[in-house]
């Protein structure tokens, strides 16, 4: 496919890995915006659900005056700020503005509640907070405020001492804040961006572990494109395609495999901040989408809730994070006509990517692998041992390579304990290489759960949980589920004398947790599954689960 103008200065010709180098370009952010600007300049970037349309040279424009706001209003090189908001064109520029500024930006998910959300504002001492009036009945900022003590004389939330403002993306605060740039010349702004080197962080992603604590996991400039350019040149993207991305800006999916990848190849960004099938089929209609990336369970609704509207423009589908069943996969080249679809897999402390099918793979290979190492990194299998094991063995899958997290922030003790002496990022998943490579998922060590593409971490949802009235002990795991691939169920040993109410706790938790996150189960038992050594027996609980879909 050719740009808006018929032709195609970001071509790519040659598609042999062996000749391909991820690093091989501009190595920050800001060196990444020009260059696209200077060969795609006059090019649609960016097409809004109001209507609103930015060109490449528009966007950098509009991110150059952002930053300067931000420098003007005391954002030093370093500073993060977290962005708490559904996607849209703001999104995208305010996040451009801090890194062309040198800061460090911290997505959070649209879902939390505010504590969830407070807690990584004061972890990672974010100094400003850019969010949005009102997003399907939330307010972000008063949910903050509720969640730390109110609003104070001098401090926006009384509670998190670092956070110096909070700017909303609703036109009237927006505007008022960008009238700052004023204060600002570009020439400040140019000798900010010629301090901003490879290796400065340009992103923290927060994710969780095993003792349901959020970690944040840091990245450089240089690390994030180069692994973008490896995702682009996998599934084939070049300038004039034109990208639908429902997948929330806060996950590197819709974040780094969503816009930046629009960035980096000269594509059309089509941010939406709600998935609506029919609105989505309406669009894709309408503005003729070529590629739509997105975890099973989007490509599942478009296949059981078929459109009026003409998707026949739709080329590549892109997606990941959970299994692909092999009736989705071909349902997806019957019914929604994809050229390509590729499966892959990763997670975030590897930039969120790690392996993907190649062009030309069977339906076989797609539906049961998650493919190769994208080009640049690598990867092997160990045994508890941390030794090799050989092919068609299960073994802990791990990651080598410009790839891997700079480490968590602030956090060396858990950075040392996900990656060794040798640089080798350690999963905790479980794995099967066969003879041309490519790798199956088979179990995962930190019993993470996929809800339609979002971690779901047992222990996080179990710490909650158990300070729900009535709960006495509690065990969450995954349970399958036919559109969002599996989703969280809890075992619950009731308080004595109490009886458990699955209604009442199902209320209870989405007050006190994203709504994904919540089990879709609670089964009562008189005592968890355990061993001699008093550990709870997932397998029998998972199993358990797996029982109870198969008697609905």
């Amino acid at each position: 496919m050719t740009d808006q103008a018929g032709t195609n200065p970001m071509a790519v010709t040659d598609w042999d890995e062996s000749r391909f180098d991820p690093l091989d370009g501009p190595a920050t952010i800001p060196a990444q915006l020009r260059e696209t600007v200077r060969l795609c300049g006059e090019r649609l970037f960016l097409a809004g659900e109001d209507g609103r349309r930015l060109t490449f040279v528009e966007a950098e424009g509009a991110a150059r005056r952002m930053a300067r706001a931000f420098i003007a209003s005391g954002l030093t090189a370093g500073d993060r700020v977290a962005i708490w908001a559904p996607n849209s064109i703001e999104w995208i520029i305010a996040t451009l503005g801090v890194q062309l500024a040198g800061g460090i930006l911290v997505p959070l998910n649209t879902r939390f509640k505010g504590e969830e959300a407070a807690f990584i504002l004061e972890k990672s001492r974010a100094t400003f907070l850019c969010t949005v009036g009102s997003f399907l009945g939330n307010d972000y900022a008063a949910m903050i405020r509720a969640a730390r003590g109110g609003s104070g004389d001098d401090r926006p939330v009384n509670g998190l001492p670092h956070l110096r403002e909070i700017i909303l993306f609703d036109a009237d605060p927006l505007n008022a804040f960008l009238a700052w740039a004023e204060s600002t010349t570009e020439a400040e702004l140019d000798q900010r961006i010629a301090e901003i080197g490879p290796g400065t962080i340009c992103d923290i992603l927060f994710t969780s572990g095993t003792t349901g604590n959020p970690k944040g996991a840091m990245f450089s400039h240089q690390q994030a494109l180069g692994t973008v350019r490896s995702y682009n040149f996998v599934n084939r993207l070049e300038a004039g395609e034109r990208m639908v991305i429902v997948n929330p800006f806060f996950h590197s999916f819709g974040y780094r495999a969503g816009w930046v990848s629009c960035m980096i190849a000269g594509l059309t960004a089509y941010p939406v901040a709600e998935l609506k099938a029919d609105a989505l089929c309406a669009l894709i209609e309408r503005e003729r989408i070529s590629v739509l990336p997105g975890p099973p369970a989007l490509f599942q609704t478009l296949v059981d809730q078929p459109s009026t509207h003409d998707i026949s423009s739709l080329r590549i589908g892109i997606t990941g994070s959970a299994n692909l069943p092999v009736a989705l996969m071909q349902a997806c080249k019957d019914q929604l006509g994809l050229e390509l679809i590729l499966t892959s897999y990763g997670l975030t402390e590897n930039t969120a990517m790690g392996t993907s099918c190649r062009f030309g793979d069977d339906a076989e290979t797609l539906a049961t692998r998650v493919g190769k190492p994208f080009p640049g990194w690598e990867i092997r299998l160990v045994s508890p041992e941390n030794a090799p094991v050989g092919v068609e063995e299960p073994g802990e899958i791990c990651f080598r390579g410009f790839s891997v997290m700079q480490g968590y922030f602030e956090d060396p003790a858990a950075t040392a304990e996900a990656v060794d002496a040798e640089g080798w990022l350690h999963t905790g998943d479980v794995g099967i290489i066969d003879e041309r490579g490519y790798l199956r998922v088979v179990d995962r060590l930190k019993d993470i759960i996929i809800v339609g593409g979002f971690n779901v971490y047992p222990a996080e949802v179990e710490n909650i949980l158990v300070n729900a009235p009535g709960v006495a002990e509690v065990s969450v795991v995954g349970m399958p589920d036919h559109r969002m691939g599996e989703v969280a169920a809890a075992f619950v040993v009731p308080t004595p004398g109490t009886t458990l109410d699955p209604v009442e706790l199902t209320r209870w938790s989405r007050e006190h947790m994203a709504n994904f996150k919540v089990p879709r189960r609670f089964v009562s038992l008189a005592e968890l599954p355990k061993t001699p050594l008093g550990k709870v027996r997932r397998v029998e609980l998972k199993a358990a689960a797996k029982a109870l879909v198969e008697t609905d």
